[in-house]
C-alpha cells in the first residue's frame, strides 16, 4: 500500500447545507488551507510575476506542465539544476499535471475548446497516435516525434520534483460518444494502475530526494454511471487525493452537473482537485460540491488582455483598456490591498496599456492573483462562518 510520508490533509469545517468544508493540505514544502487556488506556471513561471511577488500577494500553492517541461527545456536539465523549485525560485507548494490535457488538447488542434464543449481546428495538430501503451504526438517546437506513457510521464514529474503530481489520462472530449468514453476513462484507469505501479517503484520520491504525492483522475464525460465508475475507481487506489477531469460539458451549468456526479462517490478523505476550471462563479459552485482546489490560466491570461477582476462586477472583471478609466485617479479597486491598487491609478494602467508597456500586464496580473487570493480566503471564512451564501452575493454580480 503507497503511504505518503510527509503529506496529510485534515478536514477542519464542514458546511451544514452543503459539501463544501475546509481543511489542512501539509506538504514537504508547507501547508495551505482549502479550499484554495491553484497558480498556472505553465512552463516554470506565473508570466509577468516573480515568485517573490506571488508570495508578497499571498499566494500559496502554484502548478506547472509536464507537457511543455518535457520538451523544453527537458525533465532531466530541471534536475540537473535541482528540481523545480530550485529552478525557479519557489519554495512553497507546487503541483505538476501529467501533460495528458495537452497532449489531447494540443494535438486535436485546440487547448481549452474542445474539452468545455467548443471544438476548434485553428491550431495545427500534433497528436499521432493513442494505444494502449501510451501517446505518441509531435514537439510544438521542432516537430520531433515523442512518446508519452504513464511510466515515463511519473518519471518525468520525479525529475521536476513537485510536491503534488498526477497520472496520466486521456482527456476525453465533449463530441465523442459514451462508447469512446467508457473505453477511453477504462484505459485511463489501467494507465492509473501503471503510474501508481511507477510511483511505487521509484519509493515515492523525486529525483532530488523530496516526497512527492499522487493524485487519481475521475474521467467519465457527461455520463452519470461512468462519473460514478470513475470516482469509485479512484477511490478504490491508494491515491494520496482526487482530480476531476475530462470534458465538463458545454456551458457552466452543464459542468456544475457533471462534478456533481463524481463528488458522491469520491474518497471522502482526500483532497479533491478540479483541474482547469477558476472563475469566480465556478469556485463557489464548485466549493458547494466539495471542490478543495482549483486551477485555472484565466487570472493572469485575462490579465495580460487589460482585465481586471472585480467582487461584484458583471462578468466578473473591468476592460482597463476602455476609455472611461483614460482620466480616473481611482485605483483599480478600492477595496483591494494589491500592490498595484497601492500604488497607481486606473488612468495610468489605461495609459500603460494602451501605450502596450509591459508593466501594465504585471501590474494587473499583481492584482488578478490577489484577487483570487482574495477570494479563497473569504470562501474559507464563509464555510467556517457558514455564510457561504452571503459571499456569493458579494463576489458575484447580482444583475
Amino acid at each position: 500500500m503507497t503511504s505518503y510520508p510527509g503529506f496529510s490533509f485534515d478536514i477542519t469545517h464542514r458546511d451544514p447545507e452543503s459539501r463544501a468544508r475546509t481543511g489542512r493540505l501539509e506538504t514537504p514544502h508547507g501547508t495551505i488551507e482549502t479550499p484554495n487556488f491553484i497558480f498556472c506556471g505553465t512552463k516554470a513561471s506565473v508570466k509577468g510575476v516573480t515568485p517573490e511577488q506571488l508570495r508578497a500577494e499571498q499566494t500559496d500553492i502554484i502548478l506547472s506542465n509536464t507537457y511543455h517541461l518535457m520538451i523544453q527545456p527537458g525533465a532531466d536539465t530541471v534536475a540537473a539544476m535541482g528540481g523545480l523549485h530550485k529552478f525557479m525560485g519557489w519554495d512553497g507548494p507546487m503541483l505538476t499535471d501529467s501533460g495528458g490535457y495537452q497532449i489531447f488538447a494540443m494535438g486535436h488542434g485546440s487547448v481549452a475548446d474542445e474539452v468545455k464543449g467548443r471544438r476548434s481546428t485553428a491550431r495545427e495538430k500534433t497528436l499521432l497516435k493513442i494505444t494502449e501503451e501510451g501517446a505518441t504526438f509531435r514537439s510544438y517546437t521542432n516537430g520531433e516525434k515523442l512518446f508519452l506513457t504513464p511510466e515515463r510521464s511519473i518519471d518525468i514529474q520525479r525529475k521536476l520534483g513537485a510536491d503534488l503530481i498526477v497520472q496520466l489520462d486521456e482527456c476525453t472530449p465533449f463530441h465523442v460518444d459514451r462508447d469512446y468514453t467508457a473505453r477511453s476513462m477504462r484505459m485511463s484507469h489501467r494507465w492509473g494502475d501503471r503510474s501508481l505501479a511507477e510511483f511505487e517503484r521509484g519509493g515515492g520520491i523525486s529525483a532530488n530526494g523530496m516526497p512527492q504525492a499522487m493524485y487519481g483522475i475521475i474521467q467519465g464525460g457527461i455520463y452519470p454511471d461512468l462519473r460514478k465508475e470513475s470516482a469509485e475507481y479512484t477511490a478504490s487506489r491508494p491515491f494520496f487525493a482526487t482530480a476531476v477531469g475530462g470534458s465538463l460539458g458545454a456551458h457552466k451549468d452543464q459542468m456544475v452537473e457533471v462534478v456533481a456526479m463524481a463528488m458522491p462517490h469520491v474518497h471522502p478523505d482526500r483532497p479533491v482537485h478540479l483541474l482547469g476550471i477558476g472563475g469566480i462563479v465556478d469556485i463557489f459552485e464548485g466549493v458547494k460540491l466539495g471542490i478543495d482546489t482549483f486551477d485555472c490560466v484565466s487570472p493572469t491570461r485575462i490579465a495580460r488582455h487589460g482585465w481586471a477582476l472585480m467582487p461584484g462586477a458583471k462578468g466578473e472583471r473591468l476592460n482597463l483598456r476602455n476609455a472611461r478609466f483614460r482620466e480616473d485617479p481611482a485605483p483599480i479597486d478600492e477595496s483591494c490591498g494589491c500592490h498595484a491598487c497601492r500604488t497607481y491609478s486606473r488612468a495610468y494602467i489605461h495609459h500603460l496599456l494602451k501605450a502596450g508597456e509591459l508593466l501594465a500586464m504585471s501590474l494587473v496580473s499583481l492584482h488578478n492573483i490577489h484577487t483570487m487570493n482574495r477570494l479563497m480566503r473569504d470562501v474559507r471564512e464563509a464555510i467556517r462562518t457558514n455564510t457561504l451564501e452571503e459571499a456569493r452575493r458579494r463576489w458575484v454580480w447580482q444583475g
